[in-house]
């Protein structure tokens, strides 16, 4: 309804503005069209002063605030004036303008009396905060609060309860955080301030996100961001917040979109001076994170120079130390930099700020890089204090700061140690974590700690230590199923749509049509069915038993032998294991083999048609190049029995069967030596049913399924109109065979949505994570199936690696395009031998020496890799 001038309903406006702000401004606007008497104006222009504040336009917001003061001035009412004064001075402070916005809020307090007063303290408090003076907010909320509870300001006192929660959260004080957000839920409950309770989710998203608990801070967050979608209001903050939480689950490259994508909008309204220095830090922060030092650089300089121009010291100190780190990343050394992150860490210590024992951490390195072990060791002793208590990634930082105090006292035992307990805290952390995408990224987090220890197992010179190291970072997040997506009504619709909308993208572009509308509903819907995921919370507890070099040669006996390749400063090393012993060999350098396979690959993409027999001499000569590279001296002590490779994740698209060494033997991948073992003890399901799977759109029709279907009489077929998501899940789950016979897309930007693709719409990674059991063996026979994204650490998502935890002990996939034609022969020769009892690795090599000796066949069988133990 239309507010007027003389309606009492004028002062209910203020309140509005924090419940239905879109609202409250179209009231206010109204009352001043009806020329209103002085205290209404000041009420009106004090609401459309809010709302452009948090919402639009700074400059517009100041104009109406000082028009606010004037009519209240012109009212005679000290209150009216200290409130409006109040909401002036944040306002100043939020352009940048801090002095001016202090003294007005010191006006205020002065002007104000009881319960204005305390309302007055409350948003000098906020002020503050977001100043960075801590000290100063607890102080102005703890003389707020009682005024305000005593007066029962439901609302205001909600408010100043959830910014003393923000305050502690600042400050690492997270349990009594929790307590204030507890209560002033409590208080909101009883509220309509709609805006307010959108605030108060998105705070306890951050409250959560302190506690270490990732997927119910982005759940909360998202949660926040639709009550706010709901309201039409901007989300700056919660982007801020957002982007912490990203880099926090590795999504750094996320993180940096988002913070980008606000500052730009930000810019567009003429927003908030203060949101932006915040969300440039936030850039600086992912861009770092993402080893983007150069742009890391950039954003932390244009933080640092308006955080300075607003006086906030805290926020100040912390862009610093990104700014310092970003110059550390792209390679600056110097006395200065020490002493500047020295400096940093001092002023952080000063201000309270759990972000110091970083700082230490930073000035310490440096100080190594430089040889000053006296510096070093000072700076570094401060920063493995935060080793013993505090979130995860705080410890973790305390034990990377212990690790290379004992590499500079020559501990080789030390550093080991400090690894040690700081990578069993990343396991901790990790396995609250659901999604297995989240946790494969999380291990970035442990790179260091990592590659430290390594080093110093190297350094010991003993291969066994070297391989337990290796091991003890490899493939980790495949060493437990992801959580089960929850029977989640609203994932389920979303996935079913996504279905609909790809298939129709799909048949519309195959039509020659454009489909820009189908692909930003398809994105949306990625979207949805991401972040539905990512809220998942953790509960398999990993695998507690530690690997065991001497249980691993017991079970290689005396013929199979495995090959784990580490790599250590960028140079190979060859850890072959068999016979009982673990022998080392030093091969060539790792930038160089990723080269090498890429030519390979390429190669093998134009053997892959017909005609081009002439370019089979250099793709086998680029083979005994990655022979060399990869296996190098250790290619000679092999012997003749089956061999298992366990390659790190950026090696994952070598066809091992290229290599002169490997092409007559029979040869496994596998993501670890730990998974292996678990494939090797896998038993296959009781019944041990086939499924034989046909896709639509192949060049061949899928010929070789019709062949498979007559050989395995009683096999389930599911073809044509059959071949659909659900029917193809269900007939999966606990399978003894399955075979797949349909086009593989593979996803570089969304590996989860890698995808089979079936008559209703592609099979996704995310699917197969909903299978109770997956099939004991499977072949997928198409292009693309063996292909991932290497992330984190050393982890790799894609649909073999998805499969690999939930049960299935072996895999037959595809690393490049194939021949749809040339692949039919391969897989009824490799189902010949499952047929004769052969495991899957001995039957793919007996299917490749059974095929024609042209370069269409030849390309085609190396293209293919036998995953597992079964």
């Amino acid at each position: 309804m239309e507010v007027t001038a003389g309606s009492d309903a004028v002062q209910d406006l203020l309140p509005l503005v924090f419940a239905a702000p879109n609202e409250a401004l179209t009231k206010a606007e109204s009352v001043l069209r009806h020329r209103p008497e002085p205290l209404h104006a000041s009420v009106a222009h004090q609401v459309i002063g809010i709302w452009q504040r948090d919402f639009g336009d700074m400059r517009l917001a100041l104009r109406h605030l000082r028009r606010a003061r004037d009519w209240a001035a012109r009212a005679g009412s000290a209150d009216r004036e200290a409130d409006v004064l109040a909401t002036l001075g944040v306002a100043l402070v939020h352009s940048g303008r801090t002095r001016q916005g202090l003294d007005a809020l010191g006006r205020g307090v002065r002007r104000g009396t009881g319960h204005t007063r305390a309302r007055v303290l409350f948003r000098r408090a906020y002020s503050w905060w977001v100043l960075g003076h801590h000290k100063e907010a607890l102080e102005d909320v703890r003389r707020a609060v009682p005024v305000l509870r005593q007066a029962g300001d439901v609302i205001w006192t909600a408010r100043a309860l959830t910014l003393r929660a923000t305050v502690h959260l600042a400050l690492g004080s997270v349990e009594r955080a929790e307590a204030d957000f507890a209560s002033a839920e409590d208080l909101w409950a009883v509220t309509d301030q709609e805006h307010d309770k959108a605030d108060a989710v998105e705070s306890r998203g951050l409250a959560a996100f302190r506690s270490g608990d990732v997927p119910a801070a982005l759940r909360l967050l998202d949660e926040a961001e639709e009550r706010y979608a709901k309201l039409g209001t901007p989300t700056f903050m919660l982007s801020i917040r957002r982007c912490e939480v990203l880099m926090a689950a590795g999504l750094a490259a996320e993180a940096l979109a988002e913070a980008d994508t606000a500052i730009a909008e930000l810019d567009s309204i003429g927003g908030q001076s203060t949101r932006k220095a915040e969300l440039l830090l936030a850039a600086a922060r992912a861009a770092r994170q993402a080893d983007d030092p150069a742009t890391a650089t950039v954003r932390a300089g244009l933080a640092v120079r308006l955080f300075a121009g607003q006086r906030r010291a805290w926020w100040e100190a912390h862009a610093r130390l990104v700014l310092i780190g970003a110059r550390h990343a792209a390679g600056t050394r110097s006395g200065r930099l020490v002493r500047d992150a020295a400096a940093v860490a001092e002023r952080l210590v000063e201000l309270g700020a759990p972000a110091a024992p970083e700082a230490f951490l930073l000035a310490g390195r440096i100080a190594l890089d430089l040889g000053r072990t006296t510096d070093a060791e000072r700076h570094l002793a401060v920063a493995a204090r935060s080793r013993r208590s505090g979130p995860p990634l705080a410890r973790m930082t305390g034990w990377a700061a212990q690790a290379l105090r004992a590499r500079a006292a020559g501990s080789t035992r030390g550093v080991l140690e400090a690894c040690r307990r700081g990578l069993d805290v990343l396991d901790d952390h990790r396995m609250t974590l659901g999604a297995s995408e989240l946790r494969a990224r999380a291990t970035a987090q442990g790179a260091e700690l990592a590659a430290l220890a390594q080093q110093a197992a190297l350094r010991s010179g003993g291969p066994r230590r070297l391989l337990v190291w290796s091991e003890r970072w490899r493939a980790t997040a495949l060493s437990a199923p992801p959580t089960r997506p929850p029977a989640d009504p609203e994932l389920l619709s979303h996935m079913t749509a996504y279905r609909e909308i790809a298939a129709r993208a799909e048949e519309t572009r195959m039509e020659g049509r454009p489909v820009p509308a189908l692909e930003r509903e398809q994105r949306r819907l990625e979207r949805a069915i991401r972040s539905r995921t990512l809220h998942m919370r953790g509960e398999a507890h990993g695998d507690d038993t530690r690997f065991d070099v001497g249980r691993l040669v017991e079970q290689l006996g005396d013929d199979v032998r495995l090959v784990e390749l580490a790599v250590v400063d960028g140079r190979v090393q060859v850890l072959l294991c068999g016979q009982g012993r673990v022998r080392r060999f030093e091969a060539g350098l790792l930038a160089a083999a990723e080269t090498e396979a890429e030519h390979v690959q390429a190669g093998l993409r134009r053997l892959a048609h017909p005609g081009a027999q002439a370019r089979l001499p250099l793709v086998e000569a680029a083979g005994r190049r990655l022979e060399e590279l990869l296996l190098g001296p250790a290619a000679a002590h092999l012997d003749d029995g089956p061999l298992v490779i366990v390659p790190p994740g950026r090696l994952h698209r070598v066809p091992w069967a290229l290599l002169p060494s490997l092409r007559e033997r029979v040869v496994s991948v596998s993501t670890s030596a730990s998974s292996w073992l678990r494939a090797r003890e896998t038993r296959p399901p009781w019944g041990g049913r086939q499924v034989l799977v046909r896709g639509p759109g192949l060049a061949t029709g899928g010929a070789e399924v019709t062949r498979l279907a007559g050989r395995y009489g009683g096999a389930t077929v599911l073809e044509h109109q059959d071949a659909t998501v659900p029917r193809v899940l269900t007939e999966l789950d606990g399978a003894g065979l399955a075979h797949i016979a349909a086009h593989g897309t593979f996803r570089t930007d969304g590996p989860m949505f890698s995808a089979l693709r079936m008559a209703d719409g592609p099979l996704i990674v995310h699917d197969f994570e909903r299978l109770g059991r997956s099939p004991y063996r499977i072949i997928l026979s198409c292009c693309d199936t063996a292909r991932f994204a290497t992330v984190g650490a050393d982890e790799l998502l894609g649909l073999v690696t998805a499969l690999l935890p939930l049960g299935t002990a072996g895999v037959v996939a595809c690393s490049a395009p194939v021949n749809d034609a040339a692949v039919v022969p391969l897989m009824l020769a490799l189902h010949e031998g499952l047929a004769a009892g052969l495991p899957l690795p001995e039957a793919l090599r007996d299917a490749r020496a059974a095929m024609p000796d042209d370069a269409l066949h030849r390309a085609t069988g190396w293209a293919f890799t036998a995953f597992g133990a079964a």
